[in-house]
């Protein structure tokens, strides 16, 4: 049984890629309206008229150190003393309006370079989080999911592209943009900054892409020749197993590179945002994030086949089953985020605990809306085993999961990046389109080149009969 990619699927595909880049194209524009310091006092002259104290002086200098380098080394002392001191000479608060001015105008040049990557890493991570599951299901040679491989690979088809253009972007936004996304990225930060100092023979553009490039291609390749010995696996003797047995070896050695390698990249493509914060758990978190995220892709997907008439020998207890994944690994996130929430706010840290004082009192909504989103739906949707049958439930529980962890990474990226100068508009929502609809015409081209059963595999007839 073979699947064949619609022509008004590639269309629709094709129709939302062009609206995200006319979206991404007008967030790029819009932000280069606001030119220079004196379109920014304007700007702000007018926030003020309009009671917009959200972004006035105040507000906005009280996160200087969190989101600018220079700020850190100046701004943030300027900003203390300000309030502290009120015999400061003219010449000093006159230099740090303008230095404030500089971080706002930074801040709104960031917001479509932070838009375009926050989408960009959303889908990557979906594509390696369904590439680490598939590789588990090898290594504990689970027999229930053999009749989802077909499903897995299509969906791990984008995970080269995906990691190409999250690199891509990262590079780009610090050689092509004015370092919108990662402050270590600008030598004049560098100079005046000890910390990043110390930490400049990880954190420099060189070796960044290079490690980048690495764990691009570890991740490719297994994904390569995993496909290719499952696609011989099928054409070899009924009594033949030596691709299955290679496709096991590769595994096993595979979830060895990927978790060192995730928690790299992890610490490289996010954490780096905020080069003066760190957490020990930052590793695990992303990737419970990546994981949920993509076992909700497999069900979704896998429910829109069955709907077409596909994937008749898909039964509802591997729904059952994708969904006791989707509940339990929404409520491993959960411990991961409340670990590293507690034991960083309850230790006090200045340097530790701004990264949650940022984003409680600039994100408040978008930052306690997505652990709602993230926990208690999942809890309270999934919890029923008998719901875990119902496809519509399924969907449901899984829009809101994936919802929950874009909110997830925008969360991760946009304190750093644009500071209380967020907003969910044109830049984000074009970006979301951009790469959804590349992500859907990728995804569903690989699943049209195969049939939709892995024939093959020593476990189909087990998986095909899985009841409970």
């Amino acid at each position: 049984m073979e699947y064949k990619i619609s022509n008004r699927l590639k269309l629709g595909a094709i129709i939302l890629m062009v609206l995200g880049s006319l979206g991404v194209g007008y967030g790029f524009w819009d932000s280069h309206q606001v030119k220079d310091v004196n379109d920014v006092k304007e700007l702000l002259a007018s926030e003020s008229h309009h009671g917009d104290n959200h972004a006035s002086e105040g507000h906005g200098e009280e996160h200087a150190e969190d989101n600018h380098g220079e700020a850190h080394a100046e701004s943030a002392s300027h900003s203390n003393d300000a309030h502290a001191d009120t015999a400061h000479s003219e010449d000093e608060v006159e230099e740090h309006k303008m230095s404030h001015e500089e971080h706002v105008l930074h801040q709104i040049h960031n917001r479509p370079w932070s838009a375009l990557y926050v989408a960009a890493f959303f889908f990557f991570m979906i594509a390696l989080g369904v590439l680490a599951f598939y590789a588990i299901q090898f290594a504990a040679q689970a027999g229930w999911s053999p009749v989802l491989f077909r499903v897995m690979e299509g969906i791990t088809a984008y995970v080269l592209p995906g990691g190409l253009i999250v690199l891509a972007i990262a590079v780009a936004s610090g050689t092509i943009g004015h370092y919108n996304i990662f402050i270590w990225m600008d030598p004049d930060v560098v100079a005046h900054d000890e910390l990043i100092q110390g930490k400049e023979s990880w954190l420099n553009l060189t070796w960044f892409t290079i490690r980048g490039l690495i764990f691009i291609a570890g991740w490719a390749t297994y994904r390569h020749f995993s496909r290719k010995f499952s696609i011989a696996q099928d054409n070899a003797d009924i009594n033949d197993n030596t691709n299955f047995k290679k496709h096991f070896r590769i595994s096993a050695a595979f979830l060895v590179f990927y978790i060192y390698t995730e928690s790299m990249m992890s610490w490289d493509w996010i954490m780096s945002v905020d080069p003066h914060w760190f957490s020990t758990l930052f590793g695990w978190y992303v990737f419970a994030s990546m994981f949920v995220s993509g076992i909700t892709v497999i069900a979704l997907i896998t429910i829109y086949l069955k709907s077409k008439g596909l994937l008749e020998f898909v039964n509802d207890s591997h729904i059952h089953d994708l969904a006791k994944f989707m509940f339990g690994i929404s409520i491993f996130w959960t411990y991961l985020w409340f670990s590293q929430f507690m034991l960083i706010w309850y230790s006090n840290i200045p340097e530790e605990v701004t990264y949650f004082v940022t984003r409680i009192e600039d994100y408040n909504l978008p930052f306690f809306g997505m652990v709602a989103m993230n926990f208690l739906f999942p809890l309270l949707l999934l919890m029923n085993s008998d719901y875990k049958r119902i496809p519509w439930f399924v969907v449901m529980a899984g829009v809101v999961i994936l919802c929950g962890h874009y909110l997830d990474v925008f969360n991760m990226i946009m304190p750093a990046t644009v500071g209380d100068r967020w907003f969910i508009g044109i830049p984000e929502i074009g970006s979301i389109l951009l790469f959804g609809g590349l992500f859907l015409l990728v995804v569903f081209t690989a699943l049209s080149k195969y049939p939709l059963l892995a024939k093959g595999n020593p476990y189909i007839k087990e998986s095909e009969n899985f009841h409970y």
